[in-house]
């Protein structure tokens, strides 16, 4: 009975919490499901401060999934740039695709249908179905996963499979009988704006009298994770190829990982950095430019770290001067139309040819 109270007093102070606290953003302002979709996938490893210029930039050039549907992908993915993750962006056009050409523009209508789209597991599903639907479906996310261990003071490590399907359990036990989207958002509310990760502000916190890590101690403790494996070290060199008349080479990313179909620059990877000597030397570098050139020279004296979710990338600009364009060249001034990883982009910016 103590625990069921709890639980009680747990969701009503949420749900009063977000009616006086809520920010007011423009996939609140609906219950089309194209636009909480669209929402869910930017926000996707993404603040909201960094993820509401894209969400606001998309919705305007692709009002509908018909609009984006009909988009080339090269599109797509340039209004995606500097958002990272960019298999989140070709999942989100093909399955605009797919919805349009198997489903006439409709989104499946429940959790089970959205979970077979291309792109949305567990937690976009959960959002999509209880927003828009109402479906009793739990969202678990980092939010939540915070806010659920230090309230009930749970000590399995929120990324393994027992915590998974703990955290779950719970959230899905929580869920109110009506507006369950909104408790929904209510609860990851919490967790982004109050129950923060680092010195959280207790003093001010509504459900501080009964929470576990309030009242022992163990706020900065909680939520567990278990350690995960050591960062991969990658070392880029791009070679920039730039002729008298301002022209240069790129290619465009087939292979599988990091930035598929993305633009860049012909790229070296070497197993630790290289100085100009070494790169010389290479016959991967004869490979890669095929013909006579003035000079090769680093753009920068430092290497440039670009740190992923999972790995670093140690990326070096070879800047390769030359008299005549090579065959099948591209103006510099046109490099900004391509679509190019985030470094790539600010080089591009910084760099006067």
């Amino acid at each position: 009975m103590l625990q069921l109270r709890k639980k009680m007093n747990f969701i009503s102070t949420l749900i009063q919490w977000y009616a006086l606290h809520k920010r007011t953003l423009p996939w609140r302002l609906t219950k089309d499901p194209y636009k909480i979709w669209l929402s869910e996938i930017i926000l996707q490893q993404t603040q909201i401060k960094q993820g509401l210029p894209y969400y606001v930039a998309f919705t305007k050039k692709y009002p509908t999934v018909f609009d984006l549907a009909n988009a080339r992908e090269d599109d797509v993915l340039k209004l995606w740039q500097g958002l990272g993750y960019y298999s989140r962006a070709r999942n989100l056009h093909g399955t605009a695709q797919h919805i349009v050409t198997n489903f006439n523009g409709k989104f499946p209508k429940n959790y089970n249908g959205l979970l077979q789209l291309k792109g949305v597991g567990d937690y976009t599903a959960s959002a999509i179905a209880s927003i828009c639907y109402e479906e009793a479906v739990a969202v678990v996310d980092g939010n939540v996963y915070r806010v659920l261990a230090r309230y009930f003071g749970i000590d399995t490590p929120i990324n393994s499979t027992a915590g998974t399907k703990e955290f779950k359990a719970l959230a899905t036990s929580l869920l109110p009988k009506v507006n369950i989207g909104d408790y929904n958002q209510a609860l990851m509310e919490f967790g982004a704006l109050q129950c923060v990760p680092k010195s959280p502000n207790c003093s001010a916190c509504p459900v501080a009298k009964a929470c576990v890590a309030a009242q022992t101690g163990r706020v900065s403790e909680l939520p567990v994770k278990n350690r995960t494996s050591s960062r991969k070290k990658r070392f880029l060199n791009y070679l920039v190829v730039l002729s008298h008349d301002k022209k240069t080479w790129i290619e465009q990313r087939t292979q599988k990982g990091i930035w598929q179909h993305l633009y860049q620059f012909p790229l070296i990877e070497t197993i630790a950095s290289v100085d100009q000597k070494e790169l010389l030397s290479s016959d991967e570098l004869k490979h890669k430019i095929p013909f006579k050139f003035d000079r090769i020279e680093c753009y920068q004296n430092h290497e440039i770290l670009h740190k992923l979710s999972h790995q670093d990338l140690h990326i070096k600009f070879w800047i390769i001067r030359m008299e005549s364009s090579p065959k099948n060249s591209t103006p510099w001034s046109k490099i900004s139309t391509y679509a190019v990883p985030k470094p790539i982009e600010s080089f591009v910016n910084s760099f006067d040819p």
